[in-house]
């Protein structure tokens, strides 16, 4: 690792970032960046990993859980930060999913569009979407969410 001189503290970088010390340090315990201890025992970062704790500030602004972008950090050669040709690779991956969640969220959006129409709010009382509760023979939850069809009569 570099020199300690070119090393930033985890208070140094939690400012950088705007993120907490406790955030830093979880990022740290779970690989999604990495430290190195001095002497003394403390963290100290390379200033590259400012630019990974970033990435992993904007995909979680875009919803993705630790698990995906751990995923897509680790697809990177040596763990290194994500360069601006990574990103680009990267933001086609979250924007195919980004999609699919758009679709999901304006068939919802006109799903509830219909079920406040009715006033009833109540599957197993529905006559038109869910008839003679319908959805809970095709398992337990909310099956329609869950992208089961409503069978139509």
């Amino acid at each position: 690792m570099a020199r300690i001189e070119t090393t930033l503290s985890i208070g140094e970088v939690a400012k950088r970032t705007g993120t907490a010390v406790s955030a830093i340090r979880y990022y740290d315990d779970e690989g999604l960046i990495r430290s190195e201890r001095n002497n003394a025992g403390q963290r100290r970062f390379l200033r590259s990993e400012i630019r990974r704790v970033s990435f992993i500030l904007i995909a979680q602004e875009l919803g993705f859980s630790l698990n995906q972008i751990r995923t897509q950090l680790d697809q990177l050669p040596d763990k290194r930060t994500p360069t601006k040709r990574d990103w680009g690779k990267m933001s086609k991956h979250f924007r195919g999913e980004l999609d699919k969640r758009i679709t999901q969220l304006e068939e919802l959006r006109d799903k509830l569009d219909g079920c406040i129409g009715c006033g009833c709010l109540s599957l197993d009382a529905c006559r038109l979407y869910n008839k003679d509760d319908r959805a809970a023979q095709k398992g337990d939850g909310p099956r329609y969410l869950m992208g089961d069809v409503a069978e139509v009569d």
